[in-house]
């Protein structure tokens, strides 16, 4: 059964983010105050076509009401600069993205899920952490370090394209800082080009995700950017019930990051014997990956549970 997909919009730092808004298709779980919602939002450099549409139609089919969208910049959201990430103007989005759920006829406000996906797999957890409203979290391959990550990918690429990314990179952000445009690199490409993401195998499960609205460019500044966040500092002020995700042979967002911050938020954890991108629709852990995350959110947000999800 496939589920249309409502768009709409919601402000966002003086332009509009673009969702998606998939209606539960049953009644399960609702209340006299409407049913939970589940708010989505993708990776780096990713748009809510690449992928998100699958987790949402089960989600949907299982009684809740979903929320995808794009960041400011990106995809079929206002805003510029295009293909920029900003760590500080992606989680205003989050907040956003959550005000707008919480004021959707048909949702609990009270029963707010939580959903992120590697980059924002790290921003549901500073999500979470300062707002004490949610029901649950789930965090699915998450980014929860930068600097374990910069660490990891200087084990990963020769040095020549490690120095030839970090003047990029630099250059782009001398020229963001001077008010200056700068030109997009290729998000992800060929091992040894001078794609973001260049390890083998990336191009073909990136792109084999991809939708529409989803762009092969990204601002060269963004690898500074993401170096410097670090998610995992935020997971012990989690309250809510936090499931973290990890695929164990992830080359993309680091493993070992990934378990810290799970310990540090006292999470459910499940792990899966595959690299990054194998969670996603179309590979062979995405439908465990999602199954765990359905039984853990009947769990927790059930229209009888009597738990206080303040807590655990």
């Amino acid at each position: 059964m496939t589920l249309p997909a409502q768009r709409l919009s919601f402000p966002s730092g003086g332009t509009v983010c673009a969702a998606w808004r998939f209606r539960a298709a049953r009644d399960d779980l609702s209340t006299g105050a409407g049913a939970p919602c589940v708010v989505m939002a993708h990776g780096f450099g990713a748009t809510r076509d690449c992928g998100l549409g699958a987790f949402a139609h089960e989600f949907a089919r299982c009684g809740f009401e979903v929320l995808a969208f794009d960041y400011r910049g990106f995809g079929d959201s206002g805003g510029e600069p295009r293909q920029t990430v900003s760590v500080a103007r992606q989680l205003a989005d989050y907040r956003a993205a959550v005000a707008a759920a919480r004021g959707l006829g048909g949702v609990d406000p009270g029963r707010i899920v939580l959903w992120g996906a590697s980059l924002a797999g790290g921003h549901v957890l500073v999500t979470g952490a300062r707002d004490g409203g949610v029901a649950a979290i789930v965090s699915l391959v998450p980014m929860a370090d930068g600097l374990a990550a910069v660490r990891q990918a200087a084990r990963q690429h020769r040095p020549g394209t490690l120095a030839r990314s970090a003047a990029t990179a630099v250059r782009g952000a001398v020229a963001r800082l001077a008010g200056r445009g700068t030109r997009p690199v290729p998000l992800v490409g060929a091992p040894g080009s001078a794609a973001a993401l260049s390890l083998p195998g990336q191009f073909e499960a990136y792109t084999a995700l991809a939708g529409p609205a989803w762009r092969n460019e990204i601002d060269p500044a963004a690898g500074l950017e993401i170096g410097r966040y670090r998610p995992i500092r935020h997971a012990r002020a989690v309250r809510a019930p936090l499931l973290v995700q990890i695929a164990d042979l992830d080359r993309s967002a680091p493993p070992g990051a990934a378990a810290r911050a799970a310990v540090a938020g006292r999470a459910e954890v499940r792990h899966y014997p595959c690299d990054h991108f194998d969670v996603f629709p179309g590979n062979p852990w995405f439908r465990p990956a999602v199954e765990h995350q359905l039984a853990f959110l009947r769990r927790h947000l059930g229209r009888d549970t009597e738990e206080d999800h303040s807590g655990r």
